[in-house]
């Protein structure tokens, strides 16, 4: 399969498979958020496009296009093309640089990077129809209150990940007991035992337990016993491939 990055400007933005690491993320003793891997399997599970430069963007809190100003760190001869002020009413607009082109069935959700937090301001998302489409989207992000926020040179704008969105219409949440299923019921009952004993034992700071730290068993993509065969095709660290040319 082939995600196909035609480039509608001679200059566009770099794009490289998404990074794990977080600013707020690393400010925790012992980096503790990147024991989630929710969070770091979302960070990694699409590709990012980046500010070729730094750039302060303000909103006075008016309506107009106006009312937002754009200021890059030094001048760029692509800057105006790539943010501006287009649909008013405080949405900062930034041109992607390319028209995608994605397998058959298969759309492009277009979003902020994941757990990439900015103050002041919120990346707006969007599904896009990319196996049919031929023109560029863009990339919007709201002012959530009038003031200055700072884009830096190589900070992603966007973020582009993958669905096969078409099944979706075909799925039919069903809402079950429990007690239903009695095999999940028993991996269920198993897990809750074991989280219980062990947040009890980090409270009462029971040294092996305040050494281990952690509970693996996700990460590890094990069960706490032998309730079950371990899952299959169980993932803990992405690597997607970088973009490269093919004429």
């Amino acid at each position: 399969m082939e995600l196909e990055c035609y480039p509608t400007s001679e200059r566009p933005p770099e794009m490289v498979p998404g990074r794990p690491q977080r600013a707020w993320m690393d400010h925790f003793t012992d980096r503790h958020p990147y024991r989630c891997l929710p969070l770091s399997m979302a960070n990694t599970s699409g590709w990012e496009l980046l500010n070729p430069v730094g750039f302060t963007a303000e909103w006075t809190g008016g309506p107009h296009q106006n009312d937002i100003r754009l200021t890059p760190d030094h001048p760029h001869p692509d800057f105006h093309r790539h943010a501006t002020s287009h649909f008013s009413h405080g949405v900062l607009t930034f041109h992607s640089g390319y028209l995608f082109r994605t397998p058959p069935g298969w759309s492009m959700w277009v979003m902020g990077p994941p757990n990439h937090i900015k103050d002041g301001i919120q990346p707006l998302a969007g599904v896009v129809e990319t196996d049919w489409l031929p023109f560029p989207f863009t990339m919007n992000w709201v002012f959530s209150r009038p003031g200055k926020v700072r884009f830096e040179k190589g900070e992603p704008f966007c973020f582009l990940t993958l669905m096969e969105d078409h099944p979706l219409h075909e799925i039919q949440p069903v809402i079950r007991r429990m007690d239903s299923n009695p095999e999940l019921r028993h991996q269920y009952d198993v897990w809750e035992k074991h989280r219980s004993e062990f947040n009890q034992k980090i409270f009462r700071q029971d040294p092996e337990a305040t050494k281990e730290a952690w509970q693996r068993y996700y990460f590890k993509g094990e069960f706490p016993e032998e309730v079950a065969p371990a899952p299959e095709g169980h993932v803990n660290k992405r690597r997607l491939k970088a973009p490269k040319f093919g004429g």
